[in-house]
């Protein structure tokens, strides 16, 4: 079966728009509808921003509109310095975005439904900007998390003591989670 071309719209800040980044932004986001086939359209922002000892770094904003779902992936410079290369930036940003989809869609699929199995903890810490927080597991380690990795919900309407299940990964500085579900009335309580 054949899937459509998804709608890609694509920003160019602070930069001039470059052909072959434009291709490559189109390339990566018709990949996207491998992982689900649903997406209804996708928007993508590279911008570049300038650092005085650094050079130029890329900050990357990836949408995607779903039924029912907008999943929001954004690369910031700060998070990994090879983000001076627009082509690296642009990578990272749509892995990010791939497990999100994933996520999402085996959430849909009914194949995250054991979470006793699953990873569990609590929200320790949100960030001022709600940006980002930590979690501590049920084994007692720490885990980052990004705004970004939530799943069903938004940082702003967690708080600290949110029970959570998590996929954990080993980011660049230590471990993280890459996707976070709060526990909802539906699921055991912690």
């Amino acid at each position: 079966m054949h899937t459509p071309p998804i709608p890609v719209q694509i920003t160019f800040l602070h930069l001039d728009p470059s052909e072959a980044v434009e291709s490559r932004i189109r390339e990566k986001a018709q990949k996207l509808g491998n992982v689900a086939s649903t997406i209804q359209s996708c928007s993508v922002t590279l911008e570049q921003r300038h650092r005085h000892h650094q050079g130029p770094q890329f900050h990357v904003s990836i949408s995607v509109n779903l039924p029912g779902h907008t999943l929001v992936a954004n690369r910031e410079p700060e998070e990994n310095p090879a983000n001076t290369d627009v082509y690296v930036a642009l990578r990272d940003a749509f892995s990010a975005m791939r497990r999100q989809l994933q996520a999402l869609s085996q959430q849909q699929q009914g194949l995250v439904k054991h979470h006793a199995e699953k990873p569990h903890g609590h929200i320790t810490e949100i960030s001022p900007d709600k940006t980002h927080g930590r979690i501590e597991s049920v084994d007692g380690h720490w885990l980052y998390f990004h705004r970004n990795s939530l799943i069903g919900a938004e940082l702003d309407a967690l708080t600290e003591g949110t029970p959570v299940y998590f996929v954990e990964e080993m980011g660049e500085e230590g471990p993280q989670a890459s996707s976070v579900y709060p526990a909802g009335k539906h699921h055991i309580t912690l």
